[in-house]
């Protein structure tokens, strides 16, 4: 469905194919499209990762190990050497010094190339070697004495890479970009007003800038992302994703949806039947529900409550309100554990009611599934509970007037449209719900959830025991395993979460095996179990059962028990190297225990010496808690080249901006964003063009 946005053409040098360049054939485009350019617009926004400053000819005498430089010097002497391996030594000398060219790869033409007496100009990482200063595999070039003093006009940018395509050839790539769109004005959507508050350039100056910075500009600000000319690019990225977020919400609220009219007293006798009384955090975002789901357009709303706090209660009244009003209501659930989990409490909480609830899950099959899926179709199931099974083709809901989504974050934004499409019934459509255990403060949320309203539950139910939580040298690791002991002699259970390997799952998994093999040795009176990320589902989900149901005493695992395990008999969370780990997930792994009535403990083991993020990051982990305040130090703490990844937290990745390095610019974003919805709309589309690729078209989610 389009909107009402129209706008000019876009430039059109911008968006023609990379193929357009000169050079850049299908197999060289099939490259590049790994590193997600398919336009000349796209080649313009792949920033460089750093930059290296070959502006200059530094005197070897003034080198300093560690350094990057450019140096220039008549060969001395050029050589093969078998130390160890056959190699190439090439020693240059410019009368303030001299260093050593060291070459394993090489061909006799290159040799012959750097005869005595040929003046040379390498770059390359100043190492020590044995006769002082050398360079392995540099750059390099023959230079004759007329052109002693031409070197690079700008700072040298570095790219990221995929194979097959070399830094000097996407350096010529940005070069024909920056060129072609030279020749037509590549035109600027933001407010000019809004340029001149932040003080910001044009969008023109600011991609000449990043891509080719003078050699006065300053290596500091240009890595920490802090230039003006870098906050441009920032800025609009972040706009352009706010202005989507909102225009969606306007499209999916122009649509009718279902006004709930209460006909009974189904949803008071739930809440009497609860065994504990609601806390005044989810009376509050219940009767912000309520309000919603009494609209007769659909209900997007986000709630936002730290581990434990309650959250699929206010899901199951909002559940049952559906259901006293004539329509069905359906949760998802990222994995099978958390909606066999759900599945549990919803029916604990229902069966006074009367109430019978479907599961639809990848492990529901033969004739259990089939009757589950005719219960959905003719609407006797009222309240459906599933995995992504719940958007899956044969699924037919009767009257669904309600989607409840835990961790959003799990799903994609089309994953979620396809459930509300499930609901589409006489042009009408249902009402959303979504839920997440990552809070995230205030200002994220309104650019990060820009499609949402945001009910927050910030308080926990009484009776909840805070995690005491202690941090421990590696070294003291025989210790913690006698805890473990201790806990499980009293018929308690334990988790040990194994270290994070370089974002590799396989070396993840392999660490974790190690781990739970040594453990299982020190500790053969006990039970281990294991689950890692290559394990399929349904082996991580037999474990887990069989942890939840007591047969395992100590759960060996990686990361993936981050989000919604809940077995409250588990009282000891051991989280090893937790030094790598950032706040948000640290947290997250915590909340798995503490979920019974016994005093629970985490022990975050670490490996010294501590970097000063780290050694702060525990620091709070011990002092606090509360999510919303861990995550409000987690916005202080992260440095600007951390990224906030997506897996943590469901936001989304951005090709120049960082929601938290970038955190600063949101209050001017959302104020330009309301700027162009009333004076400016003919800039929207054109600008969402250039950072999502969707112009006047916005799917309903």
């Amino acid at each position: 469905m389009s909107t009402a946005i129209s706008s000019k053409p876009a430039a059109a040098a911008e968006l023609r194919p990379v193929t357009a360049l000169r050079g850049v054939g299908d197999a060289l485009a099939q490259k590049l499209q790994k590193l997600g350019i398919s336009t000349v617009q796209d080649l313009l926004f792949l920033l460089p990762l750093r930059y290296e400053d070959r502006t200059r000819v530094v005197p070897i005498g003034s080198l300093q190990f560690g350094d990057r430089a450019v140096v220039e010097g008549d060969v001395q002497l050029t050589e093969i050497s078998f130390r160890g391996r056959r190699q190439l030594l090439c020693r240059i000398s410019d009368g303030s010094g001299s260093m050593t060219l060291r070459f394993f790869y090489f061909s006799s033409a290159q040799q012959q190339g750097l005869a005595r007496g040929t003046r040379i100009r390498c770059f390359g990482e100043i190492r020590r070697g044995l006769g002082g200063f050398e360079i392995v595999h540099p750059e390099y070039r023959r230079v004759a004495a007329t052109d002693a003093n031409a070197v690079e006009s700008a700072l040298t940018p570095i790219y990221p890479l995929t194979e097959g395509v070399q830094q000097g050839r996407l350096r010529q790539l940005t070069s024909q970009a920056l060129l072609e769109v030279a020749n037509e004005t590549i035109r600027d959507w933001l407010p000019q007003t809004t340029l001149r508050e932040l003080d910001l350039p044009s969008l023109r100056d600011a991609l000449d800038y990043v891509h080719r910075p003078p050699p006065d500009a300053s290596l500091e600000l240009l890595s920490t992302y802090r230039h003006p000319a870098q906050r441009r690019l920032a800025f609009e990225e972040l706009l352009a994703h706010h202005l989507s977020l909102r225009l969606l919400r306007r499209e999916v609220q122009r649509d009718p949806g279902w006004a709930f009219e209460p006909q009974g007293t189904l949803l008071q006798k739930f809440v009497d039947s609860l065994p504990f009384k609601l806390t005044g955090a989810q009376q509050r975002a219940w009767r912000e529900i309520d309000r919603d789901l009494n609209q007769p357009s659909p209900m997007l709303r986000l709630v936002q409550g730290d581990v434990g706090s309650g959250k699929t209660v206010v899901a199951a009244l909002a559940a049952v309100r559906a259901v006293e009003s004539g329509f069905q209501a359906a949760v998802m659930a990222p994995t099978e554990l958390l909606a066999e989990q759900h599945g549990r409490n919803f029916a604990a909480w229902l069966a006074p009611l009367g109430l019978d609830i479907a599961m639809l899950t990848g492990k529901r099959t033969g004739p259990a599934r089939t009757r589950a899926l005719a219960d959905i179709a003719t609407g006797d199931a009222k309240i459906v509970i599933g995995t992504h099974a719940l958007f899956q083709e044969q699924v037919e809901f009767r009257r669904l007037g309600l989607a409840i989504v835990d961790e959003q974050h799990r799903f994609g934004v089309h994953q979620r449209l396809l459930l509300r499409e499930k609901g589409a019934a006489s042009g009408r459509f249902p009402h959303q719900l979504i839920m997440t255990a990552t809070p995230i403060p205030r200002t994220l949320a309104m650019t990060a959830y820009a499609d949402l309203d945001v009910s927050v539950i910030d308080e926990l139910p009484p009776g909840r025991t805070p995690v005491k939580t202690v941090a421990l040298t590696e070294s003291r690791r025989d210790e913690v395993v006698l805890r473990i002991r201790d806990a499980c002699r009293q018929k308690r259970q334990a988790y040990w979460v194994c270290p994070l390997v370089e974002e590799s799952e396989q070396l993840e998994a392999q660490a974790a095996e190690e781990t739970a093999r040594v453990l299982a040795e020190a500790l053969s009176e006990l039970r281990v179990g294991l689950v890692h990320g290559r394990m399929t589902p349904r082996d991580k989900d037999a474990v887990m059962s069989e942890f939840k149901a007591g047969r395992i005493d100590l759960l060996v695992a990686t990361t993936v028990i981050e989000v919604g395990v809940d077995v409250p008999n588990a009282s000891l969370m051991v989280i090893e190297n937790a030094e790598r780990m950032g706040l948000a997930q640290l947290h997250q792994l915590r909340g798995r225990v503490g979920r019974g009535s016994a005093e629970s403990n985490c022990v975050l083991l670490y490996r010294p010496p501590l970097t000063e993020v780290a050694r702060e990051r525990l620091s709070v982990m011990r002092a606090t808690n509360d999510g919303f305040e861990i995550s409000r130090r987690d916005l202080e703490l992260r440095g600007p080249g951390e990224l906030l990844g997506t897996r943590q937290t469901g936001l989304v990745q951005m090709r120049v901006a960082d929601l938290m390095r970038d955190a600063d610019l949101l209050p001017k974003v959302q104020e330009t964003a309301e700027l162009m919805l009333t004076s400016n709309e003919a800039n929207i589309a054109p600008l969402l063009r250039r950072w999502t690729g969707r112009g006047e078209q916005f799917g309903k989610v």
